[in-house]
């Protein structure tokens, strides 16, 4: 998610909600489900703040919240989600290779996840590991185009309905120089986008459309403004 400001009313949720799951996960020390609920609600906040001491804060909670839940539930594929959704966050936040040394955690809780519920989240765990593969260095890390294509693609297949997977997609696409193929996602997105609007709605999806709304806007202009086509080896007609 590109850095953004949210309205006052939304960061007021997202404290508030993990200020209650903390409460939660503190006193039902046996509850798997406290355990992801404030893991879960650690990353949200960790997702949206610029302040990478805080950010790592609140990133190290979620992942010993995740990790609770594993001990709890070997099995839960939301526990492996949210931990290395959490681990990503403290990668972020170091930056370095200490950030580096963390990406192959964040893969295997992936792969975890996705190996126990590839639905989960609407196709999150191959959507993580889709960026995962596409922004990490392909020298000294795992990095892989064509790794981060197949579980982009993967992602959309599995949740054709959310908006989130589209947008990665066409995002990678653009960053590859592959236009066609952006520019039919981009035109297949248009199309859903109205139903998204109704089916994910609500406070819980504020921060989302605030970050979806963004990056359409962005994807439209690059495509529009620039009318050069290059297809990948693999584009159909």
């Amino acid at each position: 998610m590109a850095e953004m400001s949210l309205p006052r009313g939304v960061m007021d949720r997202l404290y508030t909600t993990y200020h209650e799951s903390q409460r939660r996960y503190l006193s039902e020390t046996n509850n798997l489900q406290a355990a992801l609920d404030f893991s879960r609600a650690c990353f949200d906040i960790a997702y949206v703040i610029s302040d990478n001491s805080q950010r790592a804060d609140f990133a190290n909670q979620g992942i010993a919240a995740a990790r609770r839940a594993i001990a709890q539930d070997a099995g839960s594929a939301a526990a492996h989600y949210y931990l290395g959704m959490n681990i990503g966050q403290l990668a972020d936040a170091k930056h370095g290779f200490s950030g580096l040394r963390m990406v192959k955690d964040m893969e295997r809780e992936a792969l975890a996840a996705r190996a126990l519920d590839e639905h989960f989240d609407y196709g999150g765990p191959d959507r993580n590991l889709g960026l995962l593969y596409e922004n990490a260095p392909s020298v000294i890390s795992i990095g892989s185009r064509t790794k981060a294509r197949q579980h982009l693609e993967r992602a959309l297949e599995l949740a054709p309905d959310f908006p989130e997977n589209y947008l990665n997609l066409i995002e990678a696409y653009l960053k590859w120089d592959y236009r066609t193929e952006a520019a039919r996602e981009l035109e297949k997105l248009e199309k859903i986008w109205p139903d998204a609007k109704k089916k994910f709605s609500g406070d819980d999806w504020a921060i989302d459309w605030i970050d979806w709304n963004q990056r359409l806007g962005v994807v439209r202009k690059k495509l529009g403004s620039n009318p050069k086509v290059n297809e990948s080896p693999h584009s159909t007609p």
